[in-house]
């Protein structure tokens, strides 16, 4: 189920935060993307996609119901399926996806300023520090494996905001419903020729909750890129192919 609002006129910008057993954290997580928007020129959205049956459903529709800004999406479980379903309802040109519980709102507005004018890029966080250390070698394992098999140039595939025009978003085709959309997005850049803006973020403090991520996620971040990368050996093959008929 969605909840929607009538078509609102000059939305410029959205912005995407996929929520999920962040009941008690919804008012800050919405009041630091008002701070965010608070300097950016034309009208905004900020959606809240539920993907889970839990209190963040009922407390995100009242928040919705009570901020003209803020809207609610449901989508089923799953970051990449969260992301897709928040893309797929958002009305602005330039849109946005973020982790709701580890951005700050100085990060995410230097991030839509980036992307307000890189109309032909993907802006994205680089994170510069990890609060746990077995987090740090994680991430840093997961950025080579992602390096060693797409040739990416980026050093953190799942930093976020990202950030890009509906332009770009046409050409991505998105399509990875759990957490290798990151992954995904950024080999179709390089696929595509899309340029990769990376912007430093040094805070990734989570606001309250319990992260998602745990060891069995954790190895499924290792071990899926191999099958992302035989699809994207086609659609490489299909481009080439297009190219040259």
């Amino acid at each position: 189920m969605q909840v929607e609002k009538p078509d609102v006129t000059g939305v410029a910008t959205s912005i995407i935060l996929p929520v999920y057993h962040q009941a008690l954290e919804l008012s800050e997580i919405v009041e630091r993307a008002h701070a965010a928007l608070a300097g950016i020129p034309g009208g905004a959205e900020i959606l809240l996609v539920a993907n889970g049956g839990d209190a963040t459903l009922t407390t995100a529709a009242n928040l919705a119901a009570a901020d003209p800004m803020v809207r609610l999406v449901t989508s089923p479980r799953g970051w990449g399926a969260a992301v897709i379903a928040g893309l797929a309802a958002a009305r602005g040109e330039l849109l946005c996806y973020t982790n709701s519980a580890r951005t700050q709102s100085g990060d995410l507005a230097l991030a839509l300023r980036y992307g307000a004018v890189n109309p032909e890029a993907v802006v994205k966080a680089s994170r510069k520090q990890r609060n746990q250390a077995i987090r740090r070698v994680g991430s840093v394992l997961y950025n080579f494996e992602a390096r060693a098999l797409f040739g990416l140039a980026v050093w953190d595939v799942n930093g976020t905001p990202k950030v890009f025009h509906r332009g770009v978003l046409d050409r991505l085709e998105l399509s990875e419903q759990g957490d290798l959309i990151d992954l995904e997005l950024c080999a179709l850049c390089k696929i595509h020729n899309i340029p990769v803006v990376e912007i430093p973020v040094y805070n990734t403090t989570r606001i309250n909750g319990k992260a998602t991520t745990n060891m069995r996620s954790a190895l499924r971040l290792y071990a899926k890129p191999f099958a992302i990368r035989r699809r994207m050996s086609a659609v490489r093959a299909l481009r080439t192919a297009d190219a040259s008929s």
